[in-house]
């Protein structure tokens, strides 16, 4: 069978084709927990192959799942078919307040190009230069600067992408396909989507308002709608001046209620660490802190720092005004995913399953509350960190090697009690083997009918990564790994 497929492929495409076991075993494995060994990898050489890729998968039925630089959380680009690096659609064009990028492109590529510029891509996830442009899009990325501009979402003016059926289309446009993505966009329950700023779970219609917003419905497909080719991003010029205030506290909870008042100062980032990542930074703290709060600013400095004087319960120790301290600070936040990864033994890891949620600010507090009951009652300890100005907070479980079963519970308690807060189980690291099974939960059976109708609409055989976002499977717990 294997045979049959490699030479259907090898006579159609012009890029690299592998099927050895050691390729199999590199890309069955990303950032995740999840281990899918695939049939066959291939690297396109240009969208020519893309299209024929997927008119083959389409006729010999087997899965065709993109993936961009394996940074993933969550399984996202892992599947048992074929395998997409789009590492060679690599071009950038740069127009004035416009960039048209290729999904191959790493993100600290594409920052150095506009840095030459004084310009910046607002989203910019914590992974940095170290994920690809396309998996920002799939996964609807954010970052601390999504508090102020937006997410991938609110920063993309088109896309270009091949369907299930192998066609090329480019989003917005005035034919029937933007007109049947409006179509089921009026139709959704809007109540079900979470009042969160922050949400990469589902496919969002919510944000599809006019004919001219449906090429948002691919963002954060994960790449079950559709293979992206590339995509006009929207930048801005760099900011003149910035100051990064680190404020201390000796209570979580005291930290996540000051949140909801700094939020009226406008800051352009505001973000949480708890003591594990503060304890690596340089920097003698209080015995007694708790955590601390990162609060930027990139405007009106000078009025925002006397307002969040007044505002602020904890401690601020510092005021930062120079980009050489302030990127220095943003390193240390930045690597909390790692230090984290670093204070817990490999054998004490609990699966990033519940890392991901976001809930309206003024419920942060109550976040802590859950997981605190859930720490208590299933004997596990918890990191904490995130985008506390978006209600998004990052936790990593700690525990002995828990019976898988328990790993099932957990997530689905918390996500229960995510959703009674009107949060969503997703805000920036999307869906896929993890979470895609409470989808429906999250957004009622009449927002999943539409879901599953714009998938048979683009994807009619079910070729683009089965089995994330539309799923009639649990596979929360199915192929981790080392467990």
């Amino acid at each position: 069978m294997k045979k049959s497929i490699l030479k259907k492929l090898e006579s159609k495409i012009q890029g690299e084709i592998f099927s050895s076991k050691e390729f199999r075993e590199f890309y069955s494995v990303d950032a995740s927990s999840y281990k899918i060994l695939p049939k066959i990898i291939v690297i396109p050489k240009n969208e020519k192959d893309v299209i024929n890729i997927v008119k083959i998968a389409k006729k010999i039925r087997m899965s065709v799942t993109v993936r961009g630089a394996g940074t993933g959380l969550v399984g996202g680009a892992l599947n048992s078919g074929i395998i997409l690096d789009m590492k060679n659609f690599n071009s950038i064009k740069l127009s004035k307040n416009h960039v048209r990028v290729e999904t191959g492109v790493m993100k600290g590529e594409l920052d150095k190009k506009l840095e030459s510029k004084e310009k910046f891509f607002p989203p910019n996830p914590s992974i940095g230069s170290f994920c690809s442009v396309g998996g920002m899009l799939g996964n609807n990325s954010s970052g601390s600067r999504s508090l102020k501009y937006g997410s991938v979402i609110d920063n993309v003016a088109e896309i270009t992408f091949i369907d299930g059926n192998g066609n090329k289309i480019t989003l917005p446009n005035k034919n029937k396909i933007s007109k049947e993505i409006m179509k089921n966009a009026r139709n959704v329950v809007e109540t079900k989507f979470p009042n969160v700023s922050k949400n990469s779970s589902g496919y969002r219609l919510d944000k599809i308002k006019t004919e001219k917003d449906s090429h948002k419905i691919i963002i954060g497909a994960e790449g079950t709608l559709g293979i992206i080719l590339s995509a006009k991003l929207i930048i801005k010029n760099k900011p003149k001046r910035r100051v990064l205030f680190i404020i201390e506290y000796n209570s979580i909870i005291n930290a996540a209620k000051d949140c909801f008042e700094i939020i009226k100062t406008n800051p352009s980032a505001m973000e949480f660490v708890d003591r594990t990542t503060f304890q690596h930074i340089e920097y003698k703290f209080d015995k007694k802190s708790k955590c601390l709060l990162f609060v930027e600013y990139d405007e009106k400095t000078i009025q925002n720092h006397k307002k969040l004087k007044n505002i602020t319960t904890g401690k601020v120790l510092k005021i930062l005004e120079s980009n050489k301290e302030i990127s220095k600070w943003w390193k240390y936040r930045d690597s909390s995913l790692h230090y984290s990864l670093k204070s817990i033994r490999k054998e004490n890891r609990i699966p990033h399953i519940i890392e991901d949620a976001a809930v309206p600010l003024e419920n942060l507090p109550k976040v802590f509350s859950i997981l605190n009951k859930i720490n208590k009652k299933y004997k596990t300890k918890s990191i904490v960190y995130g985008h506390a100005g978006n209600g998004n907070v990052h936790i990593r479980l700690i525990s002995k090697r828990a019976k898988i079963a328990i790993i099932k519970k957990i997530a689905t308690e918390y996500f229960d009690e995510i959703l009674k807060i009107g949060g969503t189980i997703t805000a920036e690291h999307g869906d896929g083997l993890a979470r895609s099974e409470f989808i429906k939960k999250q957004y009622g059976p009449k927002n999943y009918q539409i879901f599953k109708k714009i998938k048979k609409y683009f994807d009619p055989d079910n070729v683009l990564n089965p089995g994330k976002i539309i799923t009639a499977k649990s596979t929360i717990i199915e192929n981790l790994e080392n467990f």
